[in-house]
């Protein structure tokens, strides 16, 4: 009998096949199959929900309330979504410090205010001592569509663009948990990506929020979608240094590590750099980069091609395992 395991949670192929054939086949309907990352339901509604469950609950450059708020504003904004109420779950363990909650909701308020949302209603439990990890939060959001995206548009010479340096995240969680031996001067990315709703109008054609199973898993499960391969050029990816050094030392790659504040957008051909720029504008997008294009002249359609520093071709799949247990 097959158990569930981590790697059902990690973002990647397992996860995905996991969906397909429990969630989905259960509950199939226009609105759920389209596994976006917010359902887009009628009178222009964009509805999403998720859940975090991060270790530690504090982690350098923000907490499980900040993960909370973000997470779910993003996943409306890369569908098309203006967000502007959320509901907000938390499930606490007893023995719980309540300076601990009370530090947890301040987070929580200020993340809120900075991505324009109101935490319209919500609900509390108490579980006992050992039967959860300190608190665990569910948040829903909705909003308004701006815009469906629609992957029939995009087509071979368009652009993708990277909005900034990936895997902040995943490196401050595992500094956090003190389990490497190692230090850097790293925090994680996590923030709201409201500064990218205005280009919905000015053209892009795709977003998609760089999170569990990283750069490869989300473009390959866009690439699944398009009768296009993507080509994309080692060179270009923008990582920062301790992120470069973690990796390397560990032995990592960081193309699959998470980001909470980062994005995948792509774009036409003749309006990249205008778009490029109006990204490069907001502080949280400076180090935005294009990073590859759409190709029906190089390898498979589905397939994501790395073009390597070597001058070589490698093909990209998505996460088959589990790098870092409950990083959200």
């Amino acid at each position: 009998m097959t158990k569930i395991s981590l790697e059902m949670g990690s973002g990647g192929k397992l996860m995905r096949d996991f969906i397909d054939r429990s969630i989905v086949k259960t509950f199939s309907n226009p609105f759920l199959n389209k596994l976006a990352d917010s359902a887009l339901l009628p009178n222009k509604i964009g509805f999403t929900t998720d859940s975090y469950v991060v270790d530690p609950i504090f982690f350098p450059g923000g907490d499980i309330g900040t993960l909370s708020i973000n997470g779910t504003v993003n996943d409306l904004i890369v569908s098309g979504v203006k967000p502007q109420f959320l509901s907000l779950s938390l499930i606490i363990e007893e023995g719980l410090e309540l300076d601990t909650l009370n530090k947890i909701l301040r987070s929580v308020k200020k993340a809120a205010d900075e991505a324009g949302v109101v935490i319209a209603t919500g609900d509390t439990k108490v579980v006992q001592q050992g039967q959860g990890d300190q608190i665990f939060i569910n948040t829903a959001g909705v909003g308004s569509v701006m815009t469906e995206p629609d992957l029939q548009k995009i087509k071979s010479g368009d652009h993708i663009i990277a909005t900034g340096t990936l895997g902040e995240h995943s490196l401050a969680i595992m500094l956090a948990r003190e389990e490497f031996g190692m230090e850097a001067e790293a925090k994680s990315d996590c923030a709201p990506l409201n500064y990218l709703l205005p280009l919905w109008k000015k053209g892009v054609l795709w977003m998609r929020d760089i999170t569990r199973g990283g750069l490869a898993t989300v473009l390959s499960e866009l690439s699944e979608r398009l009768p296009f391969s993507i080509i994309i050029d080692e060179d270009h990816i923008p990582l920062s240094s301790p992120v470069q050094a973690a990796s390397e030392l560990l032995g990592i790659d960081p193309l699959y590590l998470a980001c909470e504040g980062r994005a995948l957008l792509v774009v036409p051909k003749e309006k990249t750099e205008q778009l490029l720029q109006e990204i490069k504008k907001d502080p949280k997008g400076k180090s935005a980069e294009v990073i590859g294009t759409v190709s029906d002249g190089t390898g498979k359609p589905g397939e994501v091609l790395l073009s390597t520093l070597s001058g070589g071709l490698r093909l990209l799949e998505p996460l088959t395992s589990e790098l870092l247990p409950r990083i959200c």
